[in-house]
This record gives C-alpha cells, sequence and structure tokens, in this order.
C-alpha cells in the first residue's frame, strides 16, 4: 500500500498502535480512538451537522441546543441520544454517512502529508469506531466507483457547468431522475459538487456520482485537461469523444449500468 494510491501508511501504524488522537491532512482529517475511526471532517464533505439539518431531520435550533449542552464534552452524539432527538440507530446512519463521506477526500491519492496529534478528540464524540482497513476499503471502492461512471476526476473539484447542449431542461433525457435534475438545476458554473451537495443535504460523494453520470450523458462538461480515460474503461467508451453519436453511447451506457 502506497500514498500513490491513497493510502496512508502512517494510519495503519496507528491502527496496529491502537492510537487515539487526529490525523490531519491538506483534505480533512480522522479522528481515532484506540486505532479506529470515529470521525473525519473535509471542507469538501457537509459535516453531519448539514447532513442532519439541511436534511431535514433535526432543526438548526436543536442542533445548536445539543452542541452547547455536551460539545465541550465531546458528547454530542450521545446527548441527542438521551435526550430523544434522534434514536440511536438512526444517529449511528447519518454518522457513518458523515464518516465515510468525508474520509473519501482525506485518503485522496494528492491529499498531501500526513501528520498525527495525539491525544485529541472530536467535539462530536465517540459512538463506536470502524477499522482501518474498512475506512481503506471503502474509499477505494467508491473511487472506482466514481471512474467506471466517467474517468475525469478533475469533475469532483470543478465548478459544475451545464453543457451548452443542454441549457434548456427539455433538451434533458427523460431518464434523468428527479435527484440529478436537483444538481443541475443548482450547476451555475460556480458551485463545486461539494457546495451542491451542501445545499441540498445530501453526502458529497451521492453529488460526485450525480455529477459524473451527468457528464457521461453529456449534460455536465468535463474540465479541460481532464484525465485520460484509464485501461479498465470499456474499449468503445475510449474513443467516443469526438464521435457525433457520443452523446447517444453516453447515455445507452448509462441507462444499460441502472438495468
Amino acid at each position: 500500500m502506497s500514498a500513490a494510491d491513497g493510502h496512508s501508511p502512517m494510519l495503519f501504524r496507528l491502527a496496529e498502535q491502537r492510537a487515539t488522537g487526529v490525523l490531519l491532512r491538506d483534505t480533512g482529517a480522522l479522528y481515532l480512538a484506540d486505532g479506529e475511526v470515529v470521525h473525519a471532517e473535509s471542507p469538501a464533505a457537509p459535516g453531519i451537522e448539514v447532513l442532519l439539518t439541511a436534511g431535514g431531520r433535526l432543526s438548526p435550533e436543536t442542533w445548536q441546543e445539543a452542541v452547547a449542552a455536551a460539545g465541550a464534552a465531546c458528547a454530542t452524539g450521545r446527548w441527542l441520544i438521551e435526550h430523544r432527538r434522534l434514536a440511536a440507530g438512526e444517529l449511528e446512519i447519518s454518522r457513518l454517512g458523515a464518516l465515510y463521506d468525508a474520509a473519501y477526500f482525506v485518503l485522496l491519492p494528492a491529499a498531501g502529508p500526513t501528520r498525527f496529534r495525539h491525544g485529541v478528540r472530536h467535539w462530536f464524540g465517540s459512538l463506536g469506531g470502524v477499522p482501518v482497513a474498512r475506512v481503506e476499503y471503502e474509499t477505494r471502492r467508491r473511487r472506482l466507483l466514481l471512474d467506471s461512471l466517467w474517468p475525469h476526476p478533475r469533475l469532483d473539484a470543478a465548478p459544475v457547468t451545464v453543457a451548452r447542449a443542454a441549457l434548456r431542461p427539455a433538451a434533458w433525457p427523460p431518464f434523468v431522475p428527479r435527484r440529478q435534475a436537483a444538481v443541475l438545476d443548482l450547476a451555475d458554473g460556480v458551485r463545486t459538487p461539494s457546495a451542491i451537495a451542501a445545499l441540498l443535504g445530501r453526502p458529497a460523494f451521492h453529488a460526485l456520482l450525480d455529477v459524473r453520470r451527468l457528464a457521461a450523458l453529456g449534460l455536465v462538461e468535463t474540465p479541460r485537461g481532464g484525465t485520460r480515460a484509464p485501461a479498465r474503461a470499456p474499449a468503445w467508451f475510449q474513443n467516443i469523444g469526438d464521435d457525433p453519436d457520443a452523446a447517444l453511447l453516453r447515455r445507452l451506457r448509462v441507462a444499460l449500468e441502472r438495468l
């Protein structure tokens, strides 16, 4: 395992040492307790507070009440459960969703140098850890899934731009789901997928999936100088960029994947 593949050798050493603290990279942080990941955060991923409030599960006032009451004791999550603001299972699903979402960005291949601060705890509190190997596996699985849909990683951080051929909703294919149409509605050439995810109250990875699928449909433009298709992409799909029927082939591929 190498840093070039997005893996952090330090992270596995910390797991073996059952370390507690925070692993810092340019793209975010992973919080460990006894060698397992208990929380993750990244500027590129909406935090759990955004997923719960913008998603409509908690009011902003309830969230602020929990942070004010228990944040200093690193027990915000437990406070929400004990005061019956959220069921334990529901909070666990949201917490793990936010953890994997942020971890994807923290463990990107170009995430920069890795540092570790011992003893640091996250204000949300620990409600159970996830093994490092599981976090690494899920991060790698997500990266491969994105590349299989549309192998242009630069889309993930670039402002989402609607393709000129799809400026009118009437021009969209009839099978564009409502959730992807919502992404297109916010694609103003300024907002990134992460910014769109925050506005919609969704995990950033969900927005990345939608943007890659929309790019495959020819509805979102790939930034100039994007990465070439990797060898694992189907050959018929690697060479359709200049074909007049490219948009049709992209739509066909996405439709087949959904089936």
